[in-house]
């Protein structure tokens, strides 16, 4: 076995640490890498062009960017922010709330591309819940401004990681079922999609407790503020 070809994770580790491009050092890795295992350099080259044509579907993205900005451009966000000021009752933790149930649905039913920061985040959910927030303390700081947002991100997040896991198809289940199978535990998809659900009850739970929590510290601040 030759060693050298462990340079390309030396290459990834040092690019990293010194703030390289990460596209530029994952490429120059790559490539170091399939040099030393006597590919050539024509072979290389091939190999990253079979990934990405394996993998095209991540460059959607890239028209899905334009148009979200687009539409930000024409006043996404602040219909959004319209929205939720014309409702009363709403809360920056109702509203995310909402959401957090909304992307663990749909995420435990394989539709993890549904929602995200770039596609619903940014544009809709962060400005709503901003909106909230200035309702429940209108005098709120750049800071405060920032925690919501924060808060928004991470809803997000956490409705997609611990949803994604009860669909049986995802690649996690898929690599845990391949990984047992190869030392001799034969399991269905469904038996260990089903052991995630009280992991994903639970952390519906406690992330909706940090919500409302956070209701409950913009409702004190205005109260503050109201005896100031």
């Amino acid at each position: 076995m030759n060693d050298w070809v462990l340079l390309g994770i030396l290459i990834v580790v040092v690019g990293f640490a010194l703030r390289l491009n990460p596209l530029l050092v994952v490429t120059v890795a790559a490539l170091t890498t399939g040099l030393i295992a006597g590919k050539g350099l024509l072979q290389v080259i091939a190999a990253f062009g079979k990934a990405f044509n394996d993998n095209r579907f991540v460059t959607i993205i890239y028209i899905l960017l334009p148009v979200i900005g687009l539409l930000e451009r024409y006043g996404l966000q602040q219909r959004a922010r319209t929205l939720i000021a014309g409702m009363r009752g709403a809360t920056t933790g109702r509203l995310l709330i909402a959401y957090l149930f909304f992307r663990q649905i749909t995420a435990s039913f394989g539709l993890t591309s549904i929602a995200g920061p770039a596609q619903t985040v940014r544009p809709l959910v962060a400005p709503m819940a901003e909106a909230a927030a200035e309702k429940q303390a209108p005098t709120i700081d750049e800071a405060g401004r920032e925690r919501v947002k924060a808060y928004a991100a991470a809803t997000d997040n956490v409705g997609l990681f611990f949803g994604e896991d009860i669909f049986i198809a995802i690649g996690s289940i898929l690599l845990m079922v391949g990984f047992l199978e190869q030392n001799g535990i034969k399991l269905a998809p469904l038996q260990l999609s089903v052991f995630a659900i009280p992991t994903a009850v639970l952390a519906f739970l406690i992330h909706a407790t940090r919500l409302l929590l956070l209701d409950r510290s913009l409702a004190k601040r205005r109260v503050q503020e109201a005896g100031e």
